[in-house]
């Protein structure tokens, strides 16, 4: 059971989480670098400045003469732009969605240019292959941290800093642009507020806006953040940070984004030590208590906590459109569109996403659904996408 727990935990932990390239004799090794993009300021959806904004992005693939084989790559919740490759020869993890971009793969470099970005307040502050701004973040102006005076930014601004990015590479439009989950969301708002530059859409296991379930499953998340003393309402940077909210907020995360017949299956009523009996022990755990806690506390080392209720927040205001209706912000979208899903997702459930699904086709857009097989609800949408290998294929070409 030990060993079995342990790779549990390895490819959970994997799933939480080049400058432009002209010679036409470019090969893909498998090694990324990771650079830097910066802006003097950006003005957010809700009018506020953000002075000397910076973000960290990678790419796969070589940028065409016409720049229009550009695949965009939008991360989820707890990932960031490391979506392919490795660092170093012997770096793991590889990135999230190695299974699907490569040579020969269904996001082919050898005809796509692949690119990703960490998007603004990426959970991962801490990380150092993670470039973000945001609350953990100097501000200018006082030369402190800006904690919770950091503007509020929704999905939409994650969409614009893209925007930014791609035009400094001269890139006007997008063969496609793909995302999971949150992701999923960036990606829906791209082609809902750009449909004159995004050509596909394809979306894994989201929906075109963050329903009530979602709302309360995001509030469950943020939480035990909130409640932690060392949080003192934002202000942590110059003493102990909530790490004890933090590790709880972010074992929701990993629950909610499986699913129980993972759970059952993988754990029974194993207990975390063979000589601890938790009916005798009041402080004997379980052996999936004790796995989940695990994958917190690594995750929380890389992670900041105000950064975690910034993203709550931009995932809870989404709905596609940036403030028209639903019909209307789905109905926006005009690229022919491909959902991913999972009947056993417990966060983006599959009602609203074939909900979402109809909202787009109403005017006539092609829409394709297909579903992910799999044990692990939310993830098989990360951990099993090579199942949508051929699907990928025929329609990006």
């Amino acid at each position: 059971m030990a060993s079995t727990r342990q790779m549990l935990f390895t490819a959970t932990l994997c799933s939480g989480l080049g400058l432009l390239l002209t010679s036409p004799l470019w090969a893909w090794d498998g090694i990324v670098e990771k650079h830097t993009f910066e802006i003097d300021s950006f003005t957010t959806q809700g009018g506020e400045t953000i002075p000397n904004v910076t973000v960290g992005w990678e790419a796969y693939g070589e940028l065409n003469e016409a720049r229009d084989n550009v695949i965009l790559i939008t991360h989820f919740f707890s990932g960031s732009s490391h979506a392919a490759g490795r660092y170093d020869q012997d770096g793991e993890p590889t990135g999230y969605w190695d299974a699907i971009i490569g040579p020969g793969k269904p996001l082919d470099t050898d005809e796509y240019y692949i690119i990703s970005s960490d998007t603004l307040v990426n959970l991962n502050a801490n990380d150092p292959n993670v470039t973000t701004t945001g609350p953990a973040s100097i501000n200018p102006d006082t030369g402190e941290p800006w904690g919770m005076d950091f503007p509020v930014v929704t999905i939409r601004d994650f969409v614009e800093v893209q925007r930014e990015l791609l035009e400094s590479q001269g890139i006007e439009s997008l063969h496609a642009v793909m995302g999971a989950s949150m992701g999923a969301l960036q990606a829906i708002e791209w082609a809902s507020a750009y449909p004159d530059r995004v050509e596909r859409l394809i979306s894994v296991i989201g929906g075109g806006v963050a329903d009530p379930w979602l709302l309360a499953t995001l509030s469950a998340w943020a939480a035990p953040i909130r409640l932690d003393a060392n949080w003192n309402e934002g202000n942590y940077y110059d003493g102990e940070p909530p790490t004890d909210g933090l590790k709880e907020a972010l074992k929701l995360v990993t629950l909610n984004a499986n699913h129980w017949q993972w759970a059952n299956e993988t754990f029974n009523r194993d207990w975390a030590d063979e000589e601890r009996d938790p009916a005798q022990d009041i402080n004997a755990r379980y052996a999936i208590e004790q796995t989940l806690d695990d994958i917190a506390a690594t995750r929380a080392e890389t992670s900041d906590a105000n950064h975690f209720l910034y993203l709550v927040q931009a995932n809870q205001t989404f709905m596609a459109g940036h403030g028209e209706s639903l019909e209307e912000g789905l109905a926006a979208i005009e690229a022919p569109t491909l959902m991913l899903y999972s009947e056993k997702d417990l966060v983006f459930v599959p009602e609203g996403v074939r909900r979402t699904a109809e909202l787009i086709e109403a005017d006539g857009t092609d829409v394709t659904l297909e579903t992910l097989e799999g044990n692990r609800g939310h993830l098989d949408g990360v951990l099993s996408i090579d199942q949508a290998s051929d699907t990928l294929r025929e329609f990006l070409q």
